[in-house]
Parts: structure tokens; C-alpha cells; sequence
């Protein structure tokens, strides 16, 4: 009996650990693709009246002053040894939550542009202690074989709820909606950091040393995956080409209302269900291929979906000018979905990759680089290029036209990639044969 009570106390702790992770990802990545991405960006040109070029200029400060807090934090984790301290990390992100509560709060009162810098620099610091700390918490949540199942289901609760509820893309509702999510997250948060109740320090203690046996991720068992190695610096470059193409091309999409209206911000709620059911499907694929396949596998399915997408899209603008009278005013809802697979799918590369990539000593420095640089940076990058196209008058046509062509491009240099990779493991091998 004391056998078999062991093991349902160590089944429930389990099963905290996963409800945590997932809880915890879910509202951090919600409330980033909803409120920063689009919130913002409505809050800097309808109620503080700056023009769209001087708000993506204020978000690249976001991007940018995000990415330093993120690499000196994640730094400082390793070497402080808070990477392993999981009481330390929940009282970080405690921190972390509070700040962004306040923010979240007083953003739709915000007026003025001092006010809205000082908004985006204190928004960046948050931000980029998150990143690094949340990130980190996989070592001691979740079994490395589980980590592509858990990034699907992270993603295809986040995709689900930011597509099938039917929200105002407008600073004022997600301000509300975050105020009453984040509340309660407050308060449990609270309690996980700094109260002590002997059956609570006894999960988090026993959560806490997991890092031992989770804390090596996949890709580094073998010899540790270093920060300046080949296999760190291409997965980060590759990311950065994901998140590069997709702002790219999103972009110019959501700034179309044919398409935006049709697809994401459908009046019809069918539409919008259509999707982010696509959205849990991609999700599902990717974490079943993520779990059992090579990782050059999942950037070649992701890319490959992209380059159709992109495909599709410009196809349909073409068919619609050469033969309008039978292309009509209805576009299809196909593209958005298979656009939302893809999506799915390198989003939730993007939620295993980093710990897997890393060991206990470096996943917050890893976690910092991967998230900073391939979803920051590539956003800022793409959101510049996207500003020049837009005052070069550049057409929707012309405009996805350059998104298919990096996505082929990218495809293609990668699949060539690992030929050549192929070609030289099997020379080795052949002259290791004949020695």
C-alpha cells in the first residue's frame, strides 16, 4: 500500500509539473501574440496617433531592448545557478507577471508618446526576464520524450483560443481580457513562490530536482550542445528565417482586409473555428514528428508548408487578375488554414527546441539566444523590410512574391544542405571502411 501511494504521489507530480508548464507557456505566448503584436500596435496609432512607421519603430525598441534583457538574464541564470532553483525562477516570474498586470492595466490610458516609450521600456524588461526563466522551467517539468507532445498541446490551446474567440483586434479588449486572465495567475504564482505548506514545498521540492534527469536536453546527449557550435548557431539561424518569413508575409496579410476579413477576423464564426481547429491539427503533426523524427525533418515539413502557402496565395492573386469575372469576391479558406498549419508547426518547434538544445547549466543563455534572436529580432527585421516595401508602394502581389521566393529559397539551400551533409558523412564512412 505505502508502495502504490509512493507512486500516485509521484504521478500527481507529474502531472502538476505538465499542468504548470503548459499553464504558464499558454498565457505567456496568449498574451504576446495578442496583446504586444496587435495591441500595440493599435494603441500606438489610434490613441496615441503616431503613424505606423513611428510605432514599428517603438517596436523594434521592443525587440531590441527584449533581446538584451533576455541574454544578460539568461546569462545570469547559469551562472547564479538559478536555472536549477525552481523556487527562484517562480518568484522571477512572480516579478515578471506583477510588472506586466500593472502595464497591461494602464496601457489603454496611455496618450502620449513619452508615455508609450516609457510603456515599451519598462514592457521589454518583462519581457525578457520571461523569456529565459519560463523557458527554463521544461529541465524540471518535462520528460525530454514528452516535449514535442507538450509544445503541441501548448500550442493548440493558444492558437485555439486566440482564433475561435471572437475579439476586436483593439488595445482596450485585450487590456480587459489579460487584466481578468492575469488576475488569478497572480495569486497562484504568489502562493507557489513564497508560501510554505508542507504537501506544496513537498511537490515543489521534488519538481525541483528533476533537472538532474530531465536537465540534458535531446540533442545533447552525446557531447553538450555549446553556444558558438554549428548545431546551436544553424537551429537559431533557421528560426530566424521561420519567424522572418512569417512576419513577412502575415504582415502584408492582416493589412489586406479581402484577406484579413475572409480569414482571422471573419465575421463568420465558422470561418474562424475552420481555422483554429487547422491550427490544433498542425500542432498535433508537428509534436508526433518533433517526438520521432530527426529535427532537420520538422524545418524541412515547416518550410516546405510555408513555400505552399506562399504559393497558394500569390497563385489565387494571379488567377483573380487574369479572370476576375470567375475568380468573384470569395477567397478561399484553404489558404489560411494551411498558413496556420505552418504556423503551428514551427511554433511549436520553437517550445521544445530550446531545452533540448541545452543542459542544465546552459538553457537559460540558449533559451535567451534562440527566443531573442530567431523571434525578435526576425520580427523587428521583417516588420523593417515590411515598412519599406509598404512605402515603395510596393503591390500585395509583388509583396508575397518576395515572401515565396526566401521561403523557396530557404527550403531549397536547406535541403541541399543536408545532401551535402549526407555526402560527407558517407565519404567518412567509406574512408573510415577502406582504412
Amino acid at each position: 500500500m505505502q508502495f502504490l501511494s509512493h507512486i500516485r504521489q509521484r504521478r500527481w507530480t507529474t502531472v502538476s509539473g505538465y499542468v504548470l508548464f503548459v499553464a504558464l507557456m499558454v498565457a505567456g505566448y496568449y498574451y504576446n501574440i495578442t496583446f504586444v503584436q496587435l495591441g500595440l500596435i493599435d494603441l500606438g496609432t489610434r490613441l496615441v496617433r503616431m503613424s505606423e512607421t513611428a510605432v514599428s519603430m517603438w517596436m523594434a525598441a521592443l525587440a531590441l531592448v527584449t533581446l538584451i534583457v533576455a541574454a544578460v538574464t539568461g546569462m545570469t541564470m547559469d551562472r547564479r545557478g538559478w536555472s536549477t532553483n525552481l523556487r527562484t525562477r517562480l518568484r522571477l516570474l512572480f516579478g515578471v507577471v506583477c510588472v506586466q498586470f500593472a502595464l497591461t492595466l494602464i496601457a489603454p490610458m496611455i496618450r502620449t508618446v513619452p508615455a508609450f516609450g516609457a510603456w515599451i521600456v519598462f514592457a521589454s524588461i518583462g519581457l525578457g526576464v520571461g523569456f529565459p526563466v519560463s523557458f527554463s522551467l521544461a529541465i524540471d517539468l518535462v520528460p525530454v520524450p514528452d516535449r514535442g507532445y507538450v509544445a503541441a498541446v501548448i500550442t493548440a490551446i493558444a492558437y485555439f483560443l486566440a482564433n475561435a474567440i471572437p475579439l476586436s483586434w483593439s488595445v482596450d479588449v485585450f487590456s480587459q481580457l489579460m487584466v481578468a486572465a492575469m488576475a488569478p495567475g497572480v495569486l497562484v504564482l504568489g502562493i507557489l513562490s513564497f508560501t510554505h505548506i508542507d504537501r506544496l514545498d513537498a511537490i515543489l521540492d521534488t519538481l525541483g530536482a528533476q533537472h538532474e534527469t530531465y536537465g540534458t536536453g535531446r540533442f545533447c546527449h552525446g557531447e553538450p550542445v555549446r553556444t558558438r557550435s554549428l548545431a546551436f548557431v544553424v537551429p537559431v539561424v533557421l528560426m530566424f528565417g521561420v519567424f522572418f518569413i512569417d512576419s513577412l508575409g502575415f504582415l502584408r496579410i492582416i493589412d489586406t482586409p479581402s484577406l484579413l476579413l475572409s480569414s482571422w477576423q471573419s465575421p463568420e464564426f465558422s470561418t474562424r473555428l475552420f481555422i483554429a481547429v487547422a491550427h490544433v491539427i498542425g500542432a498535433v503533426m508537428a509534436g508526433v514528428i518533433y517526438a520521432n523524427y530527426s529535427l532537420s525533418r520538422i524545418f524541412l515539413w515547416t518550410f516546405a508548408l510555408f513555400a505552399l502557402t506562399h504559393v497558394m496565395y500569390t497563385s489565387d492573386l494571379r488567377f483573380a487578375a487574369l479572370f476576375p469575372s470567375i475568380a468573384g469576391d470569395e477567397t478561399s479558406p484553404l489558404n489560411p488554414a494551411l498558413y496556420a498549419v505552418a504556423v503551428s508547426f514551427y511554433t511549436t518547434l520553437n517550445f521544445a527546441l530550446w531545452p533540448d538544445l541545452s543542459t542544465s547549466e546552459t538553457i537559460g543563455t540558449h533559451s535567451a539566444i534562440g527566443i531573442g534572436v530567431a523571434g525578435w529580432l526576425a520580427t523587428f527585421s521583417s516588420t523593417a523590410l515590411a515598412l519599406y516595401f509598404q512605402a515603395a508602394e510596393l503591390t500585395l502581389l509583388s509583396h508575397l512574391n518576395v515572401v515565396q521566393a526566401l521561403s523557396l529559397l530557404v527550403l531549397f539551400g536547406l535541403a541541399v544542405g543536408l545532401y551535402a551533409k549526407r555526402m560527407v558523412e558517407l565519404a567518412r564512412e567509406n574512408r573510415g571502411a577502406s582504412v
